[in-house]
C-alpha cells in the first residue's frame, strides 16, 4: 500500500509544496515537507521517510548540499534521493553524481512522469535489499574543472537513466506544443466571424478599411485556392450568342 510510504518534500515555494503534496496524497502517499535543507534534516532525524524529494535552489541550505549529507550519514544513506532541477547547465549532472542523488526530474514537471518515478524508484529498492554496493572513484576534467566523482555504480546508473527518460519526456512534450502550435496556425487561418461584404458588388471589407475582390480576400485569410470559370447565368449574359439553352 502507498500508505505506508513516506516521502518528504524539501521545497521552499509553498505554492509548489502544497501542488506536489496533493498530487502524492491523491495517490495514497503520506507526504510531509520541509521549507529548506536544515529543515529536512530534522525531520529525517525525528521519522525516517522513504523518499525525499529535494528542490535544489533553496535558503539555508540547498538541494545538493542535503542529498550529500543525508548520504553520508549511515543511518540515512539508503534514502533515495530525487532532485527537481531545471538542468540548465551541463554542471548540473555532475553536481548530482557528486552528492550521490539518485534520480532527476526536470521543472516544470509532468504528473504521471513524477509519479513513474517514484515507481521505479520503489520497485528497484525492493530488487537491491541484500546486494552488494560497490563505489568506485574517477576523476574526470569537465568544464574547465576537475572533479573527483565517488559514487556507487547503481546509484550512477540510475541518475544517467533518470537522465534518457527526462530527455524522453522533454522530446514528446515538445512535440505535442509543435502540434498544438500547428493546429492553432491552421486555426487562425480560417475565416470566422462577421466579413464586412457589399451588398451590390461583393467585395469584402478588410480590418484597416480597404475593400478587396471575394477571392482576394480569401486567398489572404486562408489556404484556398480558386479556380475560375463561367456559371451558365454568366455565360447567358456575357455570349448570348454562343449560349444554348438546354
Amino acid at each position: 500500500m502507498n500508505n505506508d510510504i513516506k516521502i518528504l518534500i524539501v521545497e521552499d515555494s509553498p505554492t509548489q509544496a502544497v501542488q506536489l503534496k496533493y498530487i502524492l496524497e491523491q495517490h495514497g502517499y503520506h507526504a510531509s515537507v520541509a521549507k529548506n535543507g536544515e529543515e529536512a534534516l530534522v525531520l529525517i532525524n525525528n521519522r525516517k521517510p522513504t523518499i525525499v524529494i529535494s528542490d535544489i535552489v533553496m535558503p539555508e541550505m540547498d538541494g545538493y548540499e542535503l542529498c550529500r549529507q543525508i548520504k553520508e550519514d549511515e543511518n540515512f544513506k539508503d534514502i533515495p534521493v530525487i532532485l527537481l532541477t531545471q538542468l540548465s547547465e551541463p554542471e548540473d549532472i555532475i553536481k548530482g553524481l557528486d552528492c550521490g542523488a539518485d534520480n532527476f526530474i526536470t521543472k516544470p514537471y509532468d504528473e504521471e512522469f513524477l509519479l513513474s518515478r517514484i515507481q521505479y524508484i520503489l520497485a528497484n529498492s525492493e530488487l537491491r535489499k541484500g546486494s552488494i554496493h560497490t563505489e568506485m572513484g574517477i576523476e574526470i576534467f569537465f568544464a574547465g574543472q576537475k572533479h573527483f566523482i565517488s559514487s556507487d555504480r547503481m546509484q550512477i546508473l540510475d541518475l544517467l537513466f533518470s537522465m534518457f527518460y527526462n530527455v524522453i519526456q522533454n522530446n514528446r512534450e515538445l512535440e505535442q506544443a509543435n502540434r498544438e502550435l500547428k493546429e492553432a496556425l491552421e486555426t487562425v487561418k480560417t475565416l470566422e466571424g462577421f466579413i464586412p461584404i457589399c451588398a451590390n458588388c461583393k467585395k469584402i471589407r478588410d480590418d484597416e478599411g480597404y475593400w478587396h475582390q471575394v477571392e482576394t480576400y480569401i486567398q489572404e485569410h486562408s489556404e484556398a485556392e480558386f479556380s475560375h470559370g463561367i456559371c451558365p447565368e454568366c455565360t447567358k449574359k456575357l455570349y448570348p450568342d454562343f449560349y444554348e439553352e438546354k
